[in-house]
């Protein structure tokens, strides 16, 4: 499916179950080199560097780079450090200040954290991908993660308008970049448990939202996977006539009015 030997970005890495780690290893897997990207050497030192689930001889095996997304200089950086033409970039990076943009009330005077979660949460979808163009000299695939913008969830509050402004902004880079052969995609997937989603208050509800309401029955605790196959696949050539687009990865809960009843289950 993914081109092997070519080289792909993935921005977001937190820690050995995050979903852009398995985004990561599943291109490896088909035949992909990844290099991976961190908001900081002291964000790797407190999450990836402390799993378990991780040898030294797994973790040196990794292409770790840091990188903030709120400094174009680091951007620019990081792609101009890269070595031969980029195939495709995964953008796996969402934050909202869970003390006043999350929670049980949706209205705030917290403007400042309003404005950082949006550059993080969409704005820097389209920063990255300015960056990451001269090196797409063969086109590709671009593919960031999103989650249910059509709907209000309870605590979810201002990730949720930050979700819907970058599903817009992928519009808005695949009418862009489309001359360019580059290819811009969504995968909208259901709840996935992750140290990053701990910190959303009320996810925990969320999980039991999608569990009374998916006909395939979303696990939210295994899910990593089913994500990076669809995020595999729009990475592929097998995705060249597919931009702009939100694929739903959530177990069908999208699709469903209410609640399945018994005889559904």
């Amino acid at each position: 499916m993914i081109e092997t030997g070519k080289t792909f970005v993935v921005m977001g890495l937190l820690d050995a179950d995050s979903i852009a780690f398995a985004i990561g290893k599943q291109i490896q897997a088909f035949g992909g080199k990844v290099i991976y990207t961190v908001q900081s050497e002291r964000m790797k030192k407190i999450f990836f560097d402390r799993s378990k689930k991780l040898s030294d001889e797994d973790r040196a095996d990794l292409d770790i780079r840091f990188c903030d997304i709120t400094k174009d200089e680091e951007v620019e950086a990081l792609f101009e450090g890269i070595e031969g033409p980029v195939a495709g970039l995964v953008h796996s990076i969402a934050y909202s200040n869970p003390k006043t943009c999350l929670g049980p009330e949706f209205h705030t005077d917290a403007y400042e954290d309003l404005k950082l979660g949006f550059q993080i949460s969409a704005v820097s979808l389209a920063t990255v991908t300015k960056y990451a163009q001269p090196k797409m000299t063969a086109g590709g695939g671009i593919v960031t993660l999103t989650f249910a913008s059509e709907r209000a969830f309870a605590f979810y509050n201002w990730m949720g308008v930050n979700k819907a402004a970058l599903e817009a902004v992928v519009r808005g880079l695949a009418r862009r970049h489309g001359k360019e052969n580059i290819r811009v995609n969504a995968v909208s997937a259901g709840p996935v448990f992750t140290i990053a989603a701990k910190h959303i208050p009320g996810f925990e509800e969320l999980g039991q939202t999608w569990a009374k309401s998916s006909p395939l029955n979303w696990d939210p605790k295994n899910a990593q996977q089913e994500v990076a196959g669809a995020v595999s696949f729009l990475l592929s050539p097998y995705a060249k006539q597919i931009t702009g687009q939100t694929i739903y990865v959530d177990g069908g809960a999208s699709i469903i009015g209410g609640e399945l009843l018994p005889h559904e289950r």
